[in-house]
């Protein structure tokens, strides 16, 4: 599912009215009714409602919503930030419309219009629409702080005013929304982190935009669903064999942390790689024998740490490397020996990742279509310092291009920036902030590199079906009590899920 930016979302609107065909004040209704609907249908019918409407769009959808909660028995009152200047066209028919019906309307043009609301009413905010591209300030913003401060459970209309669709708003006066309704696809602004606090619940509604508009305009950002994971899923065939399905190298783990070379392995295995093979210092010999009995144990001279590796490494098919590995001076040389011997693209993450930030040159000599899997912190040491969500965003997908390979920034929407697009993740959970929960991703989607999945392909589906077996061990054990290796356990369910 593409993303698109505010102005595309408006042009999609003009491509419905011209092409349907339909006027914009039924597209107006249309999509009032879809939040009228949404309403009753959630339980609201027998409450009472304030709605704050600008003279926007956005307002003249609070309105058309206003008259339907009223003409429903609701009692209804709507304040208009009052500026001096009339609304626009659909704006001004539907508070022509209102007045016929027992709605009270308020003006706010100054502090004194701003009245207490009782508590136990719903708060529509439709003040500023998906258009705003401006700090709110002074009137417009003392009612934010008006309505944040109410005590009252608070919905927000297309995006919680103050927000920007397509821009930080860090700092920015907004409304906290308890729940948004957004029209017929998700907005950059819902992805980002940094307006968590803002957006609530996001519901998206269909009020029937014209498909055609899709088929004709591109975006360079897509939100990962089922129809893309299902085109890249590749079922196994009945006379595959181990061979069949690639040779896994992980080199992972130092004393200390042999947990996270389990991990990272086992998972690689659950993956459907046909073989794997895991690298690590002597001390994890017994370990690796006894927790992950199916892989093949190779290890390193030194007792606690990794500085060479045994064999020629053109025989794995794909490589994943850094978990628990540590920055011994010894394993960085390892680092850059397999850099400069090894042509297929590998998984790279944690202490790999950190070696790479400390020697940033090695960065540009990375086998085409690598994948780099940081969190915030890693992709920071990187990268450099970003001053919000966007800016993060925009770097990664930069980097991508530039570097030619694949960025994993993990998060609640992971971004998979490829070199030609960036792809927001939509399965995981806030179970999975805890440890070992990126070892387990590395082996994943080392795993899927050894089926011959591209890159890209690897890396989509890597993350969708790791979030998906989050996901799924969070249905039976809780968020609060998922641990990594829940997630192994899961993975199995999470293919037959798209199976």
């Amino acid at each position: 599912m593409q993303i698109f930016s505010a102005s595309q979302i408006h042009h999609w609107d003009e491509y419905t009215i011209e092409n349907e065909p339909v006027s914009s004040i039924d597209l107006m209704e249309r999509a009032a009714l879809a939040c009228f609907t949404w309403l009753i249908g959630k339980g609201y019918g027998k409450l009472n409602f304030s709605i704050f409407c600008g003279k926007g769009n956005n307002g003249g959808d609070g309105l058309a919503i206003a008259r339907m909660l009223s003409q429903n028995g609701q009692a209804v009152v709507v304040y208009i930030l009052e500026f001096g200047h009339k609304g626009t066209a659909d704006f001004q028919q539907n508070l022509a419309s209102l007045h016929t019906t027992n709605t009270v309307i308020r003006f706010i043009s100054t502090d004194e219009g701003i009245h207490p609301v009782p508590k136990d009413e719903i708060i529509i905010d439709a003040i500023f629409g998906s258009g705003l591209n401006r700090k709110p300030t002074d009137l417009n913003a003392r009612v934010i702080e008006h309505i944040n401060n109410s005590g009252c459970e608070i919905i927000s209309i297309d995006i919680p005013s103050g927000i920007s669709a397509d821009a930080a708003s860090t700092g920015h006066p907004h409304v906290i929304a308890k729940h948004t309704l957004t029209f017929q696809q998700y907005k950059l602004a819902f992805l980002m982190a940094e307006n968590g606090d803002a957006c609530g619940e996001i519901h998206i509604l269909n009020i029937g935009l014209h498909p055609g508009f899709v088929n004709n305009t591109q975006s360079d950002k897509q939100l990962v669903d089922i129809a893309i994971i299902k085109s890249i899923y590749k079922p196994r065939k009945d006379f595959g064999h181990k061979g069949s399905y690639g040779h896994a190298l992980i080199i992972a783990g130092s004393y200390g942390k042999m947990g996270a070379a389990v991990l990272a392995t086992n998972a690689c295995l659950r993956s459907g790689t046909g073989l794997c093979t895991v690298h690590v210092p002597r001390c994890g010999y017994g370990i690796m024998q006894v927790a992950s009995p199916e892989a093949m144990t190779e290890t390193d001279e030194e007792e606690n740490f990794t500085t060479r590796l045994n064999d020629e490494t053109g025989r794995y098919a794909s490589i994943g490397i850094g978990p628990g590995l540590g920055q011994e001076a010894a394993t960085l040389e390892l680092l850059k020996a397999l850099i400069s011997n090894y042509s297929k693209p590998m998984v790279i993450d944690a202490d790999a990742l950190n070696m790479l930030s400390a020697n940033k040159e090695l960065l540009q000599r990375l086998p085409a279509g690598s994948i780099l899997t940081p969190h915030p912190k890693e992709f920071e040491r990187l990268f450099g310092k970003s001053e919000n969500d966007f800016e993060r965003t925009e770097t990664a997908a930069k980097q991508a291009r530039l570097l030619n390979l694949i960025i994993i920034l993990k998060g609640h929407f992971t971004l998979i920036a490829t070199p030609e697009q960036s792809y927001f993740n939509t399965t995981g959970n806030s179970g999975m902030a805890t440890g070992g929960t990126g070892d387990t991703l590395t082996g994943i989607i080392t795993g899927l590199l050894a089926q011959k999945y591209e890159p890209g392909d690897a890396a989509i589906l890597g993350v969708y079906l790791h979030g998906l077996a989050g996901d799924i061990a969070a249905e039976t054990i809780g968020k609060e009590s998922l641990i990594a290796s829940d997630l192994i356990s899961s993975l199995g369910k999470a293919f037959l899920r798209l199976a």
